[in-house]
Protein backbone atom coordinates (compact mmCIF):
# COMPACT_ATOMS: atom_id res chain seq x y z
CA UNK A 1 0.00 0.00 0.00
CA UNK A 2 1.45 3.65 -0.45
CA UNK A 3 1.93 6.13 2.21
CA UNK A 4 -0.86 8.66 2.61
CA UNK A 5 2.06 11.54 1.42
CA UNK A 6 3.10 9.51 -2.01
CA UNK A 7 -0.38 8.74 -2.88
CA UNK A 8 -1.39 12.66 -2.25
CA UNK A 9 1.53 13.51 -4.63
CA UNK A 10 0.81 11.19 -7.18
CA UNK A 11 -2.94 12.43 -7.07
CA UNK A 12 -1.88 16.04 -6.98
CA UNK A 13 0.25 15.11 -10.19
CA UNK A 14 -2.17 14.12 -11.70
CA UNK A 15 -4.96 16.31 -11.45
CA UNK A 16 -3.04 19.49 -13.03
CA UNK A 17 -4.12 18.93 -16.40
CA UNK A 18 -8.30 18.85 -15.04
CA UNK A 19 -7.08 22.06 -12.94
CA UNK A 20 -5.62 24.03 -15.86
CA UNK A 21 -8.89 22.76 -18.38
CA UNK A 22 -11.04 23.90 -15.74
CA UNK A 23 -9.72 27.23 -15.50
CA UNK A 24 -9.77 27.71 -19.31
CA UNK A 25 -13.44 26.54 -18.86
CA UNK A 26 -14.22 29.27 -16.46
CA UNK A 27 -12.11 31.96 -18.27
CA UNK A 28 -14.41 31.00 -21.56
CA UNK A 29 -17.84 30.73 -19.69
CA UNK A 30 -17.18 33.77 -17.72
CA UNK A 31 -20.65 33.23 -15.67
CA UNK A 32 -20.52 29.28 -13.70
CA UNK A 33 -24.18 27.25 -12.79
CA UNK A 34 -23.80 24.73 -10.07
CA UNK A 35 -25.15 22.41 -12.72
CA UNK A 36 -21.96 23.38 -14.67
CA UNK A 37 -19.49 23.17 -12.01
CA UNK A 38 -20.62 19.78 -11.09
CA UNK A 39 -21.11 17.88 -14.34
CA UNK A 40 -17.14 19.29 -14.90
CA UNK A 41 -15.55 18.06 -11.75
CA UNK A 42 -17.83 14.93 -11.62
CA UNK A 43 -16.19 13.92 -14.90
CA UNK A 44 -13.09 14.87 -14.61
CA UNK A 45 -12.82 12.83 -11.44
CA UNK A 46 -14.64 9.82 -12.86
CA UNK A 47 -12.60 9.43 -15.78
CA UNK A 48 -9.40 10.18 -13.81
CA UNK A 49 -10.62 7.22 -11.07
CA UNK A 50 -11.19 5.06 -14.35
CA UNK A 51 -7.98 5.11 -16.18
CA UNK A 52 -5.77 3.89 -13.52
CA UNK A 53 -8.35 0.82 -13.02
CA UNK A 54 -7.99 0.39 -17.12
CA UNK A 55 -4.34 0.55 -16.69
CA UNK A 56 -4.06 -1.62 -13.67
CA UNK A 57 -5.77 -4.10 -15.72
CA UNK A 58 -3.44 -4.04 -18.73
CA UNK A 59 -0.44 -4.63 -16.21
CA UNK A 60 -2.21 -7.64 -14.92
CA UNK A 61 -2.70 -9.04 -17.98
CA UNK A 62 0.91 -8.34 -19.46
CA UNK A 63 2.60 -8.88 -16.05
CA UNK A 64 3.74 -12.23 -16.07
CA UNK A 65 5.51 -10.97 -19.68
CA UNK A 66 7.31 -8.62 -17.77
CA UNK A 67 8.25 -9.66 -14.12
CA UNK A 68 12.13 -10.04 -14.52
CA UNK A 69 11.82 -5.94 -15.47
CA UNK A 70 8.94 -5.07 -13.66
CA UNK A 71 11.52 -2.29 -11.25
CA UNK A 72 12.48 -0.88 -14.57
CA UNK A 73 9.19 -0.84 -16.60
CA UNK A 74 8.13 1.25 -12.93
CA UNK A 75 11.08 3.49 -13.12
CA UNK A 76 10.78 4.31 -16.74
CA UNK A 77 7.26 5.15 -16.48
CA UNK A 78 7.06 7.20 -13.55
CA UNK A 79 10.29 9.47 -14.22
CA UNK A 80 9.14 9.41 -17.79
CA UNK A 81 5.53 11.14 -16.60
CA UNK A 82 7.49 13.47 -14.15
CA UNK A 83 9.95 15.14 -16.77
CA UNK A 84 7.56 14.97 -18.92
CA UNK A 85 5.16 17.19 -16.47
CA UNK A 86 8.28 19.64 -15.99
CA UNK A 87 9.28 20.41 -19.31
CA UNK A 88 5.37 21.29 -19.66
CA UNK A 89 5.39 23.30 -16.75
CA UNK A 90 8.53 25.05 -16.98
CA UNK A 91 8.59 25.55 -20.92
CA UNK A 92 8.57 29.16 -22.46
CA UNK A 93 4.96 28.82 -23.51
CA UNK A 94 3.40 28.05 -20.34
CA UNK A 95 1.04 25.09 -20.45
CA UNK A 96 -1.69 25.96 -18.42
CA UNK A 97 -1.95 29.16 -20.29
CA UNK A 98 -1.81 26.78 -23.71
CA UNK A 99 -4.44 24.98 -22.33
CA UNK A 100 -6.87 27.53 -21.75
CA UNK A 101 -6.39 29.25 -25.03
CA UNK A 102 -7.12 25.67 -26.68
CA UNK A 103 -10.32 25.79 -24.59
CA UNK A 104 -11.59 29.42 -25.94
CA UNK A 105 -10.59 28.45 -29.16
CA UNK A 106 -12.03 24.93 -29.72
CA UNK A 107 -15.28 25.46 -27.93
CA UNK A 108 -16.14 28.98 -28.74
CA UNK A 109 -20.09 28.85 -29.06
CA UNK A 110 -20.50 25.87 -27.23
CA UNK A 111 -20.55 24.99 -23.81
CA UNK A 112 -17.70 22.21 -22.78
CA UNK A 113 -19.38 21.25 -19.92
CA UNK A 114 -22.21 18.84 -21.76
CA UNK A 115 -22.35 16.42 -24.10
CA UNK A 116 -19.60 15.06 -26.61
CA UNK A 117 -17.09 18.20 -25.55
CA UNK A 118 -17.18 17.17 -21.91
CA UNK A 119 -16.22 13.62 -22.91
CA UNK A 120 -13.27 14.19 -24.77
CA UNK A 121 -11.97 16.65 -22.67
CA UNK A 122 -12.74 14.06 -19.69
CA UNK A 123 -10.39 11.11 -21.47
CA UNK A 124 -7.98 14.05 -22.88
CA UNK A 125 -7.04 15.22 -18.79
CA UNK A 126 -6.93 11.40 -17.77
CA UNK A 127 -4.70 9.78 -19.59
CA UNK A 128 -1.22 9.99 -17.31
CA UNK A 129 -3.56 8.24 -14.85
CA UNK A 130 -3.59 5.27 -17.07
CA UNK A 131 0.00 4.92 -17.21
CA UNK A 132 0.01 5.51 -13.43
CA UNK A 133 -2.37 2.49 -12.97
CA UNK A 134 0.26 0.40 -15.14
CA UNK A 135 2.90 1.14 -12.59
CA UNK A 136 0.65 0.10 -9.56
CA UNK A 137 0.48 -3.36 -11.25
CA UNK A 138 3.65 -3.37 -11.91
CA UNK A 139 4.68 -2.70 -8.24
CA UNK A 140 1.88 -5.05 -6.76
CA UNK A 141 0.16 -1.96 -5.12
CA UNK A 142 -4.23 -2.24 -4.86
CA UNK A 143 -5.58 -0.07 -7.51
CA UNK A 144 -8.62 0.64 -5.81
CA UNK A 145 -8.40 3.07 -3.26
CA UNK A 146 -5.57 4.97 -5.06
CA UNK A 147 -8.15 5.10 -7.93
CA UNK A 148 -10.57 6.36 -5.86
CA UNK A 149 -8.65 8.99 -3.81
CA UNK A 150 -7.08 10.24 -7.60
CA UNK A 151 -10.34 10.95 -8.66
CA UNK A 152 -11.77 12.64 -5.59
CA UNK A 153 -8.43 14.82 -5.84
CA UNK A 154 -9.23 15.50 -9.26
CA UNK A 155 -12.73 16.82 -8.20
CA UNK A 156 -11.41 18.81 -6.35
CA UNK A 157 -8.70 20.43 -8.14
CA UNK A 158 -11.58 20.96 -10.73
CA UNK A 159 -14.08 22.58 -8.93
CA UNK A 160 -10.83 24.84 -7.30
CA UNK A 161 -9.57 25.68 -10.87
CA UNK A 162 -13.37 26.60 -12.10
CA UNK A 163 -13.80 29.01 -8.83
CA UNK A 164 -10.72 31.02 -8.32
CA UNK A 165 -9.82 31.66 -11.62
CA UNK A 166 -6.93 32.17 -13.89
CA UNK A 167 -4.71 34.79 -12.45
CA UNK A 168 -4.35 32.63 -9.05
CA UNK A 169 -3.87 29.37 -11.84
CA UNK A 170 -1.36 31.08 -14.12
CA UNK A 171 0.97 32.13 -10.97
CA UNK A 172 0.73 29.21 -8.93
CA UNK A 173 -0.07 26.28 -10.78
CA UNK A 174 2.75 25.41 -12.52
CA UNK A 175 4.64 25.14 -8.95
CA UNK A 176 2.13 22.54 -8.09
CA UNK A 177 2.55 20.02 -11.19
CA UNK A 178 6.54 20.80 -10.34
CA UNK A 179 5.90 19.31 -7.16
CA UNK A 180 4.02 16.10 -8.24
CA UNK A 181 6.06 15.66 -11.10
CA UNK A 182 9.59 15.42 -8.83
CA UNK A 183 7.44 13.05 -6.24
CA UNK A 184 6.28 10.89 -9.30
CA UNK A 185 10.59 10.58 -10.34
CA UNK A 186 11.47 10.07 -6.27
CA UNK A 187 8.74 7.39 -6.46
CA UNK A 188 10.09 5.94 -9.44
CA UNK A 189 13.64 5.96 -8.12
CA UNK A 190 13.16 4.46 -5.09
CA UNK A 191 11.68 1.56 -6.54
CA UNK A 192 14.43 0.85 -8.94
CA UNK A 193 16.80 1.22 -5.53
CA UNK A 194 14.69 -1.09 -3.65
CA UNK A 195 15.13 -3.64 -6.16
CA UNK A 196 18.70 -3.06 -6.68
CA UNK A 197 19.45 -3.00 -2.73
CA UNK A 198 17.27 -6.22 -2.01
Amino acid sequence: MLEPLVLAGIAIALSMDAFAVSMGISAYLKRISPRQSFRLSFHFGLFQAIMPILGWATGNQLGKWFSDYDHWLAFFILVGLGIKMIYQSVSERDVQQEKKQEVVEKYDGRDPTRGLSLIVLSIATSIDAYAVGLTFSIIGVSVWFPAFWIGLTTSFFTLLGMRIGSFMGYKFGKWIEVLGALILILIGCRILLQHVLS
